[in-house]
């Protein structure tokens, strides 16, 4: 059995079922490395202006721990942003055969990376990075390129999640063989689970919140920043409506928190209540109902390395609408196949997406199946075997060297 030290800021909600998946693997034994606690129970989420904690288990089927802190505050339940102690000897006691990291970000990242060079332990780097993920310009656009070459020149291979992610790693020169693709996925089981057994429900929530059955149902969930674009679709939404018959008129649900919520109750005028409804924040276990109650979801993103919402929409079967800049929508989003795409930022782009789903309505169902197909092959087994490819052929070179 080869060993993995996995290293990771926080315990994260869509990390967690992946970390158990991979426990049951027979072959690799994966020991997780947190470099803070705050996420577990009750945190603050700035993005959300409000105090959450989830309802799914983060910390427990798989083996971690928490790593003791260098300096400042021994208080592992604040932000990761302090480094850590003892990474040497816990590469050296733990036997890795490799360390996997997520992400560069963080000073324990890096550290971890320098560490397991030092000691002649390969690297496995994953991140979410994609080319146009950097809004950075001039010198510091330069100093992070720098910064990049100078991780990946220590890396011994990339666990791609995703063809844009890819396509950024090549873009500073890294080798074809050192490329290995572990989708970013969602617990598909555990969602399409959850859909089904909201489907028997539909009805009820449809009713509870006083929706017409007979008009389209469009969703929004994700933090109300305007880096998530909720005011672009709120845009197109009432431009449709200037359009659409009162009868025909598409309901727009926006389920998440933050500080746009306010703006946008006020841009929704007298629609809000009505037609457009704000639910708040739904946690991962009440999120399928909503998947599941609607036609269409829209992730209209001006900045998104990936949108895991999108995995989680497709598991109910339902089309999606995504901006150009979701890095999902290079793999998973089929334009006028299983949903659309549309230029960020463009809200008359948007808003003729938007009435294309509505007035398509009898075949979204359709869509909606093929969105289904799609997702149910970017999933954990995938990510198992690009993570057992990328062992392979980083302990083979190490021991071929050594």
């Amino acid at each position: 059995m080869l060993r993995i030290a996995y290293f990771v800021s926080h315990p994260i909600q869509y990390q967690a079922p992946l970390l158990r998946f991979l426990a049951q693997c027979s072959d690799i034994s994966v020991e997780t490395y947190f470099y803070s606690s705050f996420s577990v129970g009750s945190h603050r989420e700035p993005d959300f202006a409000a105090r959450i904690e989830w309802d799914v288990p983060l910390c427990s089927g798989y083996k971690h721990q928490f790593l003791k802190r260098a300096c400042g505050s021994s208080d592992r339940s604040s932000s990761p942003w302090v480094p850590g102690l003892g990474l040497r000897r816990t590469l050296v006691g733990g036997g890795f055969d490799c360390i996997w990291v997520h992400g560069w970000a963080h000073v324990c990242s890096v550290q971890a990376i320098r560490t397991a060079n030092k000691l002649g332990i390969p690297v496995l780097l994953r991140g979410e990075t994609t080319p146009n993920c950097s809004r950075a310009r001039g010198l510091k656009r330069v100093l992070h390129n720098l910064r990049y070459r100078q991780v990946f020149s220590r890396t011994s291979a990339f666990l791609c999640i995703g063809s844009l992610n890819r396509q950024f790693y090549q873009n500073f020169g890294v080798a074809v063989e050192k490329l290995f693709h572990v989708p970013y996925a969602v617990d598909n089981a555990f969602f399409q689970a959850r859909c089904r057994a909201a489907r028997a429900a539909r009805e009820q929530l449809r009713a509870s919140l006083g929706l017409d059955r007979a008009r389209p149902v469009i969703l929004f969930a994700a933090k109300f920043t305007e880096i998530k674009g909720p005011q672009d679709l709120l845009h197109a939404w009432l431009m449709t409506a200037s359009e659409s018959d009162a009868a025909q008129l598409p309901y727009l649900l926006f389920v998440g928190d933050g500080p746009l919520k306010q703006p946008l109750e006020r841009l929704a005028g007298v629609h809000n209540g009505t037609s457009i409804r704000f639910l708040g924040f739904k946690n991962q276990t009440e999120l399928p109902a909503f998947y599941d109650l609607c036609d269409v979801f829209v992730l209209p993103s001006r900045f998104e390395p990936w949108g895991l919402v999108v995995n989680e929409a497709m598991n109910a079967g339902k089309p999606v609408i995504v901006s150009d800049r979701v890095g999902a929508g290079a793999d998973l989003v089929g334009h006028a196949d299983n949903g659309w795409v549309f230029p960020a930022g463009n809200v008359t782009a948007l808003a003729k997406a938007l009435q294309g789903a509505c007035n398509l309505r009898s075949g979204l169902e359709r869509m909606g199946k093929r969105s289904l197909a799609r997702i149910n092959k970017w999933d954990y087994d995938a990510d198992y075997r690009g993570l057992q490819q990328a062992v392979a052929a980083v302990t083979t070179v190490h021991k071929t060297v050594g």
